[in-house]
């Protein structure tokens, strides 16, 4: 579905010379439900804007649906992100004076759907996430685990094949961070999208499928992860 082939990346930074990508070669298949986790300065989002088409590689190439998208010009990358990947942040990027839904139209706007349509497929989207009677609420309203699955929302409203998170439970608690993983794992199973989770919480990547592991810039392992069984409770524990 999507893959990088001796992909490097390397910045210059006072006179020294830092790999964050050095010779990564991973492919990730459709329906894939994976983590990639590493130290700080591992290169792991590095690793995610490249598969996100949000940054090229220095070398090497990268392959969406078969077809080898490197070099191609910067229209035609920002037409295959909206249309074939959503993203979600660590820092939700909900725009304050937008409630929930028009947060989730956002996308659909870009992509020149028209307003009924953007309002039934952002209405669908947060009934998908359990929000769909937020939808009038702005983010001030909302939880921090609210948030993000609005969202998460907004990353599937366009149908993608493909959902990259960057350390999307980096700001909740222990709780909503399971609610929020445990949203997307079921999406995964439930639709079959691909998702591909950048974090440092040993607990999420415990519940994927499988775990990609970076060091300095190069795949140190990469390996079936354990898909724990976690149920959150409403008592604000996990079990």
């Amino acid at each position: 579905m999507i893959e990088v082939r001796g992909i490097s990346k390397i910045y210059h930074i006072g006179g020294s010379e830092i790999r964050a990508v050095d010779g990564i070669d991973l492919r990730i298949e459709a329906g894939e439900f994976l983590s990639i986790v590493g130290p700080s300065g591992s290169g792991k989002t590095t690793l995610l804007h490249i598969l996100g088409l949000l940054d090229s590689p220095d070398s090497g190439s990268v392959f969406l649906d078969g077809r080898e998208v490197t070099g191609l010009p910067p229209r035609e990358l920002t037409v295959l992100r909206r249309e074939k990947i959503g993203f979600v942040f660590q820092e939700f990027n909900l725009l304050p004076v937008l409630n929930a839904l028009e947060n989730v139209e956002l996308p659909l706007r870009y992509l020149g759907v028209s307003a009924p349509q953007r309002r039934r497929r952002a209405l669908q989207a947060l009934e998908m996430v359990g929000l769909a009677a937020r939808a009038a609420n702005r983010p001030s309203q909302l939880s921090g685990g609210e948030r993000q699955r609005v969202a998460i929302a907004r990353a599937l409203v366009t149908d993608p094949v493909l959902v990259l998170a960057d350390e999307p439970t980096g700001e909740l608690d222990t709780y909503n961070t399971c609610r929020v993983i445990e949203l997307m794992r079921d999406l995964n199973r439930e639709t079959a999208r691909t998702f591909a989770i950048v974090t440092h919480d040993p607990m999420v990547a415990d519940y994927t499928r499988r775990i990609i592991s970076l060091r300095d810039g190069k795949m140190e392992k990469d390996g079936a992860g354990p898909e724990a069984a976690l149920s959150c409770e409403d008592d604000g524990k996990v079990r």
